[in-house]
């Protein structure tokens, strides 16, 4: 079955629209079809989602965390985290408070990558962050062309790989069907596509060329993506 996962950015405590990646822009969530409040736990609560990607911002932007928010929520949910780990320790961190670490491209080693899988099999996706095509990395040998990163991540026990196109993120600009399609083709894991994701078309779309799921915030409170998709039931 086709994976529809609903998106909280969290920071300062509250739920905000993630748009292009510019974090230092972000407001909180307002004019949503689901809910009228920006709180987190009011979002899960009114959405009741089978699964939710959190990105815990203040931990990515070094300003604190909201870690007891988190397990909350994964007291709720299966949830999949990303608070921007860098070390073995943040992985250890991450996994006591949510489902599935997320390892993303802009944060972690490859190193990192490789050693949490052997630690926590199956418990660790890849989010491979790109901007404009190009992957955006930290690591030198991470950054490398998204299908050769892709096919060195298949003899890794990752649960997911997610392709996050932060350019995209928020805009509903629309997905890049012939760098997915090549991707889908290339992982022998479950790749989940972020940012862009405009409408049910898309859906359909990503379904047809072999992605398993997609990570949505905005076209759910649009009311684009219908909120039943993405419920428990």
């Amino acid at each position: 079955m086709f994976r529809i996962i609903f998106v909280l950015d969290i920071l300062n405590g509250t739920a905000v629209h993630a748009v292009r990646g510019e974090r230092s822009k972000y407001k909180p969530v307002t004019g949503s079809r689901v809910c009228d409040s920006s709180s987190p736990l009011d979002l899960i609560s009114a959405v009741s989602p089978r699964e939710v990607y959190i990105a815990d911002l203040d931990r990515l932007l070094h300003q604190g965390d909201n870690f007891e928010l988190i397990k909350e929520i994964s007291d709720r949910t299966r949830t999949m985290a990303d608070i921007g780990p860098e070390s073995m320790n943040d992985v250890k961190k991450c996994e006591m408070i949510a489902d599935t670490v997320i390892l993303g491209t802009e944060t972690a080693s490859f190193d990192l990558i490789e050693t949490a899988a052997i630690r926590f099999p199956g418990r660790i996706n890849v989010s491979i962050d790109m901007k404009n095509g190009k992957v955006l990395a930290r690591d030198r040998n991470l950054e490398i062309e998204p299908l050769e990163l892709v096919r060195k991540l298949n003899d890794h026990n990752i649960r997911d790989i997610i392709i996050l196109d932060l350019a995209r993120v928020g805009t509903g600009a629309g997905i890049d069907l012939d760098l997915l399609m090549g991707i889908a083709a290339a992982s022998s894991h479950d790749v989940l596509v972020g940012g862009g994701i405009k409408d049910m078309d898309d859906i359909k779309a990503l379904e047809q060329i072999g992605i398993s799921g997609a990570l949505v915030a905005t076209a759910v409170h649009s009311g684009k993506i219908p909120a039943d998709l993405i419920r428990k039931k």
